[in-house]
């Protein structure tokens, strides 16, 4: 079973899924603002997957700028699946959060730098002791300069990791899939129970990106 959770499955394989969204509380636990659009048209979406999203969520809802979170499954084959159907391995989808941003404040690549300090992009399909094809690190982007811009900064980041004895990178670097909200008691888990499990964690090698410093 653990062979199959972490080889990324064919899309005969997959669960058939269903026609039907996820219902979500259209309110951020933490903030009051809305999870779903329309956003705000001056504000930008980015989507990470970096490891058990319940951590990675409240990682990026803590940042100025950041508008809103939410947490949804990405990358897969299923439709609108379920969280028993994406920790089956069968489904494909990723654990990933939804940052929406207000660019003036926050850049996209200071977004990315959170990204690559905030975990361990060389596991593979794991994170820690989270193993599955769900856990694996990945930049889904939404324009040609967000994947520029995240091509550029994982060979920056690579060449640090080296330095330091970590292996090649193992992010997958996509154009943004459908991105299919997760069930409403993941939404912002850990400000609903403080003491929930978060197995985040970093290499602990900083990136001191050049393209983040502002004039």
């Amino acid at each position: 079973m653990l062979m199959k959770k972490t080889k990324m499955p064919d899309a005969h394989q997959a669960p058939p899924g269903r026609a039907t969204p996820m219902p979500v509380t259209d309110r951020h636990y933490v903030h009051g603002r809305p999870l779903q659009p329309p956003f705000p048209e001056e504000l930008e979406r980015a989507l990470f997957g970096l490891g058990c999203f319940w951590g990675v969520e409240r990682k990026f809802w803590q940042l100025d700028g950041v508008y809103t979170t939410a947490v949804g499954y990405a990358g897969g084959y299923t439709p609108n699946p379920t969280y028993q159907e994406v920790c089956s391995g069968l489904t494909g989808h990723n654990e990933v959060t939804l940052v929406v941003h207000d660019p003036g404040v926050i850049s996209y690549r200071e977004l990315l730098q959170v990204f690559w300090e905030a975990h361990d992009p060389t596991q593979g399909m794991r994170q820690g002791n989270d193993t599955g094809t769900q856990y694996r690190s990945g930049i889904y982007t939404g324009s040609k300069a967000q994947k520029n811009a995240a091509i550029d900064t994982r060979n920056s980041y690579q060449a640090l990791l080296q330095a330091r004895g970590y292996g090649r990178i193992t992010t997958e670097i996509i154009d943004a899939p459908v991105f299919y909200y997760a069930e409403d008691y993941h939404q912002q888990y850990l400000a609903k129970n403080p003491g929930g499990y978060c197995g985040l964690g970093g290499t602990g090698v900083c990136f001191d990106d050049q393209g983040t410093r502002r004039g």
